[in-house]
């Protein structure tokens, strides 16, 4: 979360708690999990939104998910999109998180996942169809390779959503010298989307990048 946004966001997570209860049990656990053992999942400002984006675009059917983690936002976007037949294809690299997520996945009881284990970065290539929208959450500084590679796998009127871009506001601020290489490829990825693409940054949770084809 971008600091300088924290209240606001406290803010907002408070009315999401008081008005959008999950109606799928799963995600509390997999919440009370992430907070206990930090994993790293999305924000419920940032879950929120993306439900408003797939629900909303009756266009989207198949989504892609490059970095599935514990299944949370995979778990999110699929509920939308149940009543579309849709599907989602999600790729993890850690073993571990990828068999948490598989259980998830089925006590959530939904239908049309498809999950990978492997380095998005090959796998994406494998992929052999189309998609209507791509969650990127994954290697910081793979993104631009990961969002390449998923480009050309996405239909026309399809979304890119790129979560964490603006790295906890390293990008604006002093940052940690083990982070330097990584933020430099982030500030020069996100130069490249707004030179390149239909692109639009927003400074929600940890900010993030949407690209519209």
């Amino acid at each position: 979360m971008l600091e300088e946004l924290k209240e606001a966001n406290e803010y907002i997570y408070s009315k999401i708690e008081k008005y959008k209860k999950h109606k799928i049990e799963i995600l509390n656990e997999i919440e009370e999990d992430a907070r206990i053992n930090a994993v790293p999942i999305i924000g419920r400002e940032v879950a929120e939104y993306l439900k408003f984006l797939v629900s909303t675009n009756k266009n989207i059917k198949d989504i892609l998910e490059i970095g599935t983690a514990t299944a949370y936002s995979g778990i999110t976007m699929l509920a939308e999109i149940q009543e579309r037949d849709g599907s989602l294809t999600t790729i993890e690299i850690d073993e571990t998180r990828f068999n948490i997520a598989k259980e998830n996945f089925k006590k959530s009881k939904l239908n049309g996942v498809n999950q990978i284990l492997g380095d998005a970065g090959e796998e994406i290539k494998k992929l052999n169809k189309k998609f209507d929208f791509v969650f990127i959450d994954a290697a910081k500084g793979q993104y631009k390779i990961f969002f390449e590679d998923s480009f050309k796998l996405l239909n026309e009127d399809g979304i890119i959503f790129i979560d964490n871009i603006m790295f906890r506001g390293y990008l604006y601020r002093e940052s940690p010298k083990r982070y330097k290489t990584i933020v430099k490829r982030l500030d020069e990825f996100i130069d490249y989307l707004y030179q390149n693409y239909n692109f639009v940054l927003l400074p929600v949770s940890d900010g993030i990048g949407i690209v519209y084809k």
